[in-house]
């Protein structure tokens, strides 16, 4: 490998570690909030169902979205731990 390629290749790999980085950093100011989503609007599966988009119903209990940090103790029949529907 010559030098140029050797520079390229290192500076790529840098590129790649920051990315990383930058979603790993925006996850950990994110948190899961229960009982506020739309019905068919939840970010993974519940108990009900088995994907994220499938939720039956508006604000139901086991079905979450992600919001930002310190978000969900603010909306109104929001919990940070899933309830019964």
């Amino acid at each position: 490998m010559n030098a140029n390629s050797l520079l390229i290749a290192s500076a790529v790999a840098a590129a790649l570690g920051l990315g990383a980085t930058a979603v790993q950093a925006q996850d950990a100011k994110q948190e899961k909030c229960y009982g506020v989503v739309k019905a068919g609007k939840n970010d993974c599966q519940t108990a009900t169902s088995s994907c994220a988009g499938t939720s039956k119903k508006d604000a139901q209990g086991d079905a979450w979205i992600y919001v930002p940090a310190g978000t969900c103790a603010k909306l109104v029949g929001s919990s940070a731990a899933p309830k019964k529907s």
